[in-house]
């Protein structure tokens, strides 16, 4: 009997392990990206010593991390401090099964893309190139054509040339995750195993902010979205960042809305009606200033160990930089956030000192700016270091959001300086009805931006003009009016109604008016941050959201916070009608309808997209080119289709050396040329091989052969409309060894 019931106490709970997985993921990846990115920048990023260094510190976080969540979690439902409901066992078995269940569904399902033709192809391509180098900048392999010459090109898409070498397009962090794909001969299913590890990181969320009981639901809707299923499929970096963003965010809950620190308790100051004379109060005030004196030690280490779980959630989150620099953006809120907690903290010592309890998070928001400070830091100096050339090509919109960044921490900071005196400040009476109805009004203005404007984006560089000119193809295609400087990013609300439905983001709409009017009269702390975080973004994106926009491509800009924040918000404005509706005759059904209007309308949508992978076969036709070539060649690629898809390719998967000649038409090189390109790398001692895309193409200079003629499925491209289906896909290439 007592070993039995010593069992059941040893037992976890079910809300104890929905709260210790669900954060997990995140803590999985950051330990994952701290301990490769330096092994990446001494060029030393292969298997061994990033397993022998790496799988230790992501065991270390992860037990960190669930050490913390597991001592502040019960079985209470997560933090919906609202709901009675405790978390059970099928709450946790649904969230999984729906994780298990997107990653096992998206790996089936996966997509082929290795030929550089968008960026995936540039993804996979380097991650390709670290798993088998581990080092940066890629050589250029000038030395096998005789060196350097002005007729022949190194570049390509998505792979800048620079001083004689090659440098990957892209902030590294995902990359780096990919790689580890490539080394357990998964590159291509390592997509979907971060799909999966997304799903929980986003159930987590929901859980502790919106109750369990709204975990499954939302997880499930997350994963059906057509977006989220098309990003778990191939090689992009906004599910790895929506990881690090969401788990960061669930970290940072987890650290600040705990127990308070206790340094600023008031169990050292005189209590409330005494003063020190009589003797028996002042032997009582006396032995209890004796015992916080010889408990101060413990005090102490207790709120370092707080304020370093606060710094370590924040560097999880800051490090979703690493992965894409549009998480400078992201991060914003955070600082923001740090800054009001800092001058809490501030306030909180004045109020101890008046005898009044401070807000448990008060006194923790250094760690905090330290934390996100130094993960966002972390990443701008891997782009430094590593992707500069992409800094640079962005540097019109990159620039100004460092200036941005920059004004925040010095706003923090005249705010942290002067909180005493703003705390004085008083606020308008109407303040947080004003608060929900701005809400309202951004959300119905954006909805309505179609019948207002009309973006356009007069080209201003060459990626301007190439742009313009397939927006004009895609225009062709879906039989509109050829207008290549047009947008469409007022259409930018109706994306995410195509894939979430109008019910989604009506409830989200009406939960943000709810939570920003309770924040704005003190209650609700625990949504600040994240719905700061999802408000700031969402409406940045949606206004600019920078994106050729053929769907399903420009959907991928959603997917980091956009969809995921707007359906949890829509989780919390269903739980509101539910509580609303509590004692009704009608109560019984209020979950269920809420519930299918939010699945319904993203399972419609993917439908048409969901069991057709695209790209597949591609594997199998690159490894087949592979062995065409000559081990010992010099790959000449003289057209340019073929160039821009395949230079990398040859060069990162193949391992054999590889230039496109200089063209001197439209699409090809002149045959003189070629011939003087094939004469050097003979002199070099190398076999030349010319590729082309057609026959004609590459007969003048040896016999010719077909070694790619791959029949598939790409993307649709879709201006106006849901996409609900995928386009035909031919790529030729065809061989000479002269």
């Amino acid at each position: 009997m007592e070993l039995a019931r010593l069992h059941q106490t040893r037992r976890p709970s079910a809300g104890r392990v929905l709260a210790v997985l669900t954060a997990l993921p995140a803590a999985a990846v950051a330990g994952w990206l701290l301990a490769g990115l330096p092994l990446l920048l001494l060029g030393v990023y292969r298997p061994l010593p990033a397993f022998l260094i790496g799988l230790p510190v992501v065991a270390l976080l992860c037990w960190t991390v669930a050490r913390h969540t597991g001592a502040t979690t019960s079985s209470a439902d997560l933090g919906a401090a609202r709901s009675a409901v405790q978390v059970t066992g099928r709450q946790v078995a649904g969230v999984v099964a729906v994780a298990v269940g997107s990653g096992v569904f998206n790996a089936v399902m996966h997509s082929e893309q290795l030929a550089v033709r968008r960026d995936p192809g540039t993804y996979a391509q380097y991650a390709i190139w670290l798993a088998e180098h581990g080092s940066l900048p890629i050589p250029s392999g000038a030395e096998a054509f005789g060196g350097p010459d002005p007729g022949l090109i190194f570049d390509s898409v998505g792979f800048y040339g620079v001083d004689g070498v090659v440098v990957p397009q892209f902030m590294p962090g995902a990359p780096m995750l990919f790689a580890v794909g490539e080394w357990l001969g998964g590159l291509l299913v390592t997509p979907a195993v971060l799909g999966a590890l997304a799903v929980l990181a986003f159930a987590g969320l929901v859980a502790r902010l919106a109750g369990a009981s709204w975990a499954t639901p939302a997880a499930l809707a997350f994963a059906a979205c057509m977006p989220v299923l098309y990003t778990s499929r191939t090689t992009f970096s906004e599910i790895p960042s929506m990881i690090l963003l969401f788990g960061g965010l669930t970290l940072i809950h987890d650290a600040l809305h705990r127990d308070p620190p206790p340094s600023h308790s008031r169990a050292g100051g005189v209590p409330d009606g005494e003063s020190g004379r009589g003797t028996g109060r002042w032997r009582l005030l006396s032995a209890r200033r004796s015992q916080v004196a010889a408990a101060e030690p413990g005090r102490r280490r207790l709120w370092w160990a707080r304020w370093l779980e606060v710094a370590l959630a924040g560097l999880v989150f800051g490090l979703c930089v690493l992965v894409r620099v549009d998480g400078l953006r992201d991060v914003l809120p955070a600082l923001a956030f740090a800054g009001l907690l800092i001058a809490s903290g501030r306030l909180a010592r004045s109020r101890a000192r008046a005898g009044r309890v401070a807000w448990r998070g008060a006194g923790l928001g250094g760690g905090l700016l330290v934390g996100v400070v130094a993960g966002a830091g972390l990443g701008l100096l891997a782009a430094q270091l590593l992707a500069r050339p992409y800094l640079e090509y962005l540097s019109r919109s990159v620039e100004p959001l460092l200036l941005i960044c920059a004004a925040v921490l010095l706003l923090t900071l005249a705010g942290t300086v002067a909180a005493p005196l703003l705390a004085r400040v008083p606020v308008p009476r109407r303040l947080p009805e004003a608060g929900a109805v701005l809400v309202v009004l951004v959300m119905a203005g954006l909805a309505v931006r179609p019948w207002l404007q009309t973006v356009h984006r007069d080209p201003a560089t060459p990626e301007d003009w190439r742009t313009h000119t397939f927006i004009e193809q895609i225009q062709k295609a879906n039989g509109l009016p050829m207008d290549g400087i047009r947008l469409y990013f007022e259409n930018s609300l109706h994306w995410v109604t195509w894939y979430i439905g109008v019910p989604a983001v009506v409830l989200a709409t009406l939960a943000a008016a709810l939570l920003v009017r309770r924040l704005l009269t003190g209650g609700s702390p625990e949504w600040l941050l994240p719905l700061a975080v999802i408000g700031w973004t969402t409406v940045t994106t949606l206004l600019r959201p920078e994106i050729t926009p053929d769907h399903p491509w420009a959907a991928r800009r959603l997917v980091p916070i956009v969809l995921p924040g707007l359906i949890l918000l829509a989780v919390r404005g269903a739980g509101w009608l539910r509580e609303r509706g509590r004692g009704r005759r009608f109560e019984r059904w209020i979950a269920p309808v809420c519930a299918l209007l939010l699945l319904a309308p993203p399972i419609v949508t993917s439908i048409g997209t969901a069991f057709t992978p695209i790209e597949r076969g591609e594997a199998a036709a690159v490894a087949a080119l592979c062995a065409r070539i000559p081990p010992d060649a010099a790959v000449l690629i003289m057209e340019r289709v073929t160039a821009d898809r395949f230079i990398q390719v040859v060069r990162g998967r193949c391992g054999v050396p590889v230039a496109k000649v200089r063209l001197d038409t439209a699409n090809t090189a002149s045959r003189r040329e070629v011939r003087r390109q094939i004469e050097r790398v003979r002199a070099a001692g190398r076999t030349p091989v010319v590729l082309g895309a057609e026959r004609g193409q590459v007969a003048p200079y040896g016999a010719p052969s077909q070694v790619m003629g791959l029949v598939t499925r790409q993307d649709e491209r879709s201006l106006t409309e849901r996409p609900n289906g995928t386009w035909s896909l031919r790529i030729n290439v065809w061989m000479a060894v002269a």
